[in-house]
């Protein structure tokens, strides 16, 4: 089923997921989805149709929410990264990612902030190269 014939709340997902992440959650969702086309569309509808689509939070505050978590879980270094990531593209900055990781040290631990730390360097490089590719492409 194309992206066209799916439910409203499907679309909305979709327009929030190309808010938050750009290319980036396209892409992992595209890849997601060649495997595990229901669960692909089950996080597009729950996660940015349902929840990051309600009013009360703004996108830079869903991301911090988001990276705290993810890092005190401590073993979700791929989608730590992404939302890294997303988190530059909401108007975080490389520090506040830093300092947001640095606290989680706190609550959950060394281990986790330092899984932390090397997802926001891989994610880090990833944007920096992005954004370059990007203005090199734009001159």
């Amino acid at each position: 089923m194309s992206k066209d014939q799916k439910s409203d709340r499907f679309k909305k997902g979709w327009v929030k997921l190309q808010e938050v992440h750009g290319q980036v959650g396209q892409d992992v969702l595209d890849e997601l989805a060649k495997t595990a086309p229901a669960l692909s569309d089950f996080i597009i509808e729950y996660p940015y149709g349902d929840i990051y689509s309600r009013p009360g939070l703004d996108a830079r505050s869903r991301q911090i929410a988001t990276i705290s978590a993810l890092t005190a879980l401590g073993n979700a270094h791929k989608e730590l990264n992404v939302h890294i990531q997303a988190g530059l593209n909401v108007g975080l900055t490389k520090e506040e990612i830093i300092e947001i990781i640095m606290q989680m040290s706190v609550y959950a631990g060394f281990p986790a902030a330092m899984n932390g730390i090397d997802a926001a360097k891989q994610a880090f490089e990833k944007f920096d190269a992005k954004t370059l590719s990007k203005d090199n492409t734009t001159e």
